[in-house]
């Protein structure tokens, strides 16, 4: 039962989430699945994960929209990868759904580990200022983007923190603009994968309200913080390596608990 006092921490949650996406473009569901689950108390992982998708879209959507004023997106390679991603996303979300949610969860840290292992070992490399998706490279941001969805839909995350270094490694823009860009995609993958969940009835409208609420309070100071750490080399990898791995590590320890019984 929820009431109101979890719906107050609901909203805290959501300034949370809304400062990481603002601040390293990914993130969002790695802190929403777990505080909705641990903080809010919501029994369902399923329900966490579809309630949270919905949340991190609209969060992300937020986000994207300072960004794009302070020309830090780029459309084409962002749009690309989140027309790849959402055909990706909508498959990965059916099976998803028929995983136990605790498994989902003990699996979702094990990627949170690699992922983070990756960008903190490429933290000290900087792309070029301007990138271009053309027939060069078009291939790569296509299969990464259908990749990228297909485990963002399985985990119900926006897949920002996969998002992220994925465009590193497909057009090798630089981390700053990759964090902008990636909200595109965040966004877009986001609403595929809570559309899956919702028509499944596994999303809690009133609790997404409210991370909703406060996710946009905390975008516009987390991109405020990221233009900042932005002007520091490899810093921004390395909070958004260590952030992944912190959660990452609760994680695990928390699924395997319940698994193991």
């Amino acid at each position: 039962m929820i009431d109101q006092l979890h719906y107050i921490l609901a909203a805290f949650s959501g300034v949370a989430v809304g400062f990481t996406l603002g601040l390293v473009g990914g993130g969002g569901s790695i802190l929403a699945v777990p505080l909705m689950v641990y903080v809010v108390g919501v029994k369902s992982p399923h329900v966490a994960i579809g309630t949270s998708a919905l949340a991190v879209a609209a969060n992300a959507l937020a986000g994207l929209a300072t960004h794009a004023r302070n020309h830090n997106v780029n459309w084409r390679c962002g749009g690309t990868f989140a027309f790849a991603g959402v055909l990706g996303a909508l498959a990965g979300s059916t099976l998803g759904k028929a995983v136990d949610g605790q498994k989902l969860l003990f699996l979702f840290a094990l990627l949170m580990i690699v992922v983070a292992v990756a960008m903190y070992r490429g933290r000290a490399g900087e792309g070029p200022e301007n990138v271009a998706c053309n027939r060069d490279n078009m291939g790569k941001v296509l299969g990464f983007g259908f990749g990228t969805g297909a485990l963002s839909g399985f985990f119900g995350i926006g897949g920002g923190f996969l998002i992220v270094p994925a465009l590193v490694a497909s057009t090798s823009m630089a981390i700053y603009r990759a964090v902008g860009t990636s909200l595109v995609a965040v966004t877009a993958f986001g609403l595929a994968t809570a559309a899956s969940y919702a028509f499944s009835g596994l999303v809690d409208w009133p609790l997404a309200g409210m991370f909703i609420g406060g996710g946009i309070v905390g975008s516009v100071a987390g991109t405020a913080a990221s233009r900042r750490l932005s002007a520091q080399k490899g810093r921004l990898n390395t909070v958004f390596s260590a952030l992944i791995m912190a959660v990452a590590l609760y994680m695990l320890v928390r699924s395997a608990m319940a698994i193991l019984g």
